[in-house]
């Protein structure tokens, strides 16, 4: 396979204004240790980190420890605690925003009582603080699993953020994301009446829903100073250039593989030129509708690939054997689409390591 090389008037490493987005970053395993399914993660920090730098270089902030990072799905507590504070501790170095994941997954899996709930959300809560990123609060299966009725949802959320002593983002993970999610919140209004009764502890919620029609309806029912940030994979450009009646922020997991051509989009936006910002993404949409095509979780197996194939790190294997996650017709497709988006302006490198692959799957000449 050749690829084109297209993307190199987007090489241009310089931030943007208009709008705030975070890349929800991959995290890279350690080729030479056991990053099989049930082994706890080993990471190889250097990459791992290096790649945050490059994200924070294009102007993006890092949402780290999130579902791209294989939070739930490989990446276990233990390492993910060191990912935040070693992040956090780069982030300063570098001058570069960053948020933190909090969640329940240092609980076993299997029930748990909403006391055990709050307990295991504060501790992550203060693991966030204490490294020094903003929390993220994000949905929890335990929560799911346990909760009765919208009540225990306002419960257990209303005692994590009166113990936050700063402001955090809310986030709401979509079930096709993870099925162990349906029916979160308990009723449909209930994460309004959270943050109406909170509003001084939230700074923003992120949706990831793939529901471009419900995110404009709930942005605009947010209290004034709570900002959305979109998490649908989909229909981002519509939703971060917005109407008259506002946008979207962005927190997203595509932005991990198409930070330049985003990048420069949003510089385009930051001059109000709406054409130059949809003709630089309107390409990167089929590539993110086909990464995040069902079953949505595995995703994260190409924005690894994809990584790997535009040179952030030296191989592809990740945490928990995650690379057999997507088969190898659809990570063909997707290296098609990912160099009529631009994400692979090396093209020697990216042809030597996907003619390396197609060998290895028996799809080579």
């Amino acid at each position: 396979m050749i690829f084109s090389g297209h993307g190199q008037e987007f090489r241009r490493k310089k931030g943007f204004r208009s709008r705030i987005a975070y890349a929800a970053a991959p995290v890279t395993a350690d080729p030479g240790k056991e990053n099989i399914p049930g082994a706890p993660a080993a990471l190889d920090w250097d990459t791992t980190l290096r790649f945050r730098h490059h994200l924070w270089e294009y102007g993006f902030g890092v949402a780290e420890a999130m579902d791209t990072a294989q939070r739930g799905a490989g990446l276990d507590y233990a390492a993910t605690r060191e990912l935040i504070r070693r992040s956090a501790a780069e982030a300063r170095t570098a001058g570069g925003a960053i948020v933190a994941g909090v969640g329940t997954d240092q609980l076993p899996a299997g029930p748990a009582t909403l006391d055990e709930i709050t307990k295991a959300y504060l501790e992550q809560l203060s693991d966030v603080r204490e490294a020094g990123a903003t929390p993220v609060i994000m949905c929890s299966r335990h929560l799911a699993a346990a909760a009765r009725d919208a009540d225990d949802y306002r419960q257990v959320y209303g005692e994590l953020l009166s113990s936050s002593d700063g402001p955090v983002l809310l986030h709401w993970l979509g079930e096709a994301f993870d099925p162990l999610l349906a029916g979160y919140w308990g009723g449909d209004d209930t994460v309004l009446d959270i943050i109406d009764a909170h509003r001084d502890r939230i700074e923003g919620i992120k949706i990831s829903l793939l529901d471009a029609d419900y995110e404009v309806a709930l942005r605009r029912r947010l209290p004034e100073g709570v900002r959305m940030y979109t998490g649908d994979d989909f229909n981002y450009p519509s939703l971060i250039l917005g109407d008259d009646q506002g946008h979207s922020e962005a927190l997203l997991g595509v932005l991990a593989v198409i930070a330049p051509p985003a990048a420069a989009a949003f510089r385009a936006l930051d001059e109000g030129d709406v054409n130059a910002y949809e003709e630089i993404l309107g390409p990167t949409v089929p590539l993110a509708r086909h990464l995040f095509a069902a079953p949505t979780y595995h995703y994260k197996t190409g924005i690894v690939f994809l990584n790997w194939l535009a040179g952030h790190q030296d191989h592809f294997t990740m945490v928990g054997g995650a690379q057999s996650g997507r088969s190898p017709r659809h990570l063909l497709a997707l290296m098609r689409l990912a160099d009529e988006a631009g994400i692979l302006p090396d093209a020697d490198l990216a042809t030597h390591r996907a003619e390396a692959w197609l060998t290895t799957v028996g799809m080579g000449r």
